[in-house]
């Protein structure tokens, strides 16, 4: 957060990203910062460092492990509904990242439309807001272009703007809006590899990971047929 301040960039929504993203006026300086799955560190470490800069961020929750009494996910404790009202109202925005976290690729039909609706349901009547935004849970099939239409249609019809999901890069003009690429940020970051990222220097990784994502894909076919 410090070297996004001295550096002078900037946060915006993600309804901001994607209206200069149509428009070609997307700046180098803009960031989304967005949190996954909902743990309550948000609350305790994250939120206290970005509000000392005036930050913003988008926080995606798997509904299911959101209580009014604190419960658990992959072992680490999430948000409770009365801290996340108190945070929608401080300015963080937050959107669905599914009801179970599934990976969503190998649910039912009727599951998948489960997850993705219900999830924006109950965020919508927790936090009295509209909810746009959803965020792909697990690595993203972008190689299977059939599940990708398919999700595409449900979470239009579902009443979803936008979104996010794995895919390694920086959102750029041209992006399928529901599915931003993102860049990873890790403890183990040194600001040059920070400002590197920044930059676009992570994103001839994407090719990589879709080359694995394909040929991962490919195995599991040949050995089901």
């Amino acid at each position: 957060m410090r070297f996004l301040h001295e550096n002078g960039y900037e946060t915006v929504s993600l309804t901001e990203t994607i209206r200069c993203l149509k428009a070609g006026q997307t700046s180098p300086k803009s960031v989304v910062l967005t949190f996954d799955d909902g743990y309550d560190d948000f609350y305790t470490n994250a939120y206290p460092v970005m509000s000392l800069y005036g930050f913003n961020a988008t926080v995606f929750l798997p509904t299911d492990y959101i209580g009014n009494e604190p419960r658990s996910f992959n072992n680490k404790r999430c948000l409770t509904w009365n801290q996340v009202r108190e945070l929608h109202r401080a300015g963080v925005t937050f959107g669905s990242h599914t009801v179970t976290h599934p990976q969503l690729r190998s649910v039912a039909q009727r599951d998948l439309a489960y997850e993705v609706r219900h999830s924006k349901e109950t965020l919508e009547n927790e936090l009295d807001s509209k909810i746009e935004s959803f965020c792909y849970p697990y690595a993203f099939p972008e190689h299977d272009v059939r599940f990708r239409l398919a999700l595409r249609s449900q979470l239009e019809e579902s009443g979803y703007k936008h979104g996010v999901c794995t895919i390694l890069g920086v959102a750029r003009k041209g992006d399928d809006t529901f599915f931003l690429k993102r860049l990873p940020v890790n403890s183990c970051d040194d600001y040059r590899f920070l400002r590197a990222k920044l930059e676009g220097g992570y994103d001839w990784l994407h090719r990589f990971q879709y080359a694995a994502k394909w040929a991962k894909g490919r195995l599991k076919w040949n050995h089901s047929n």
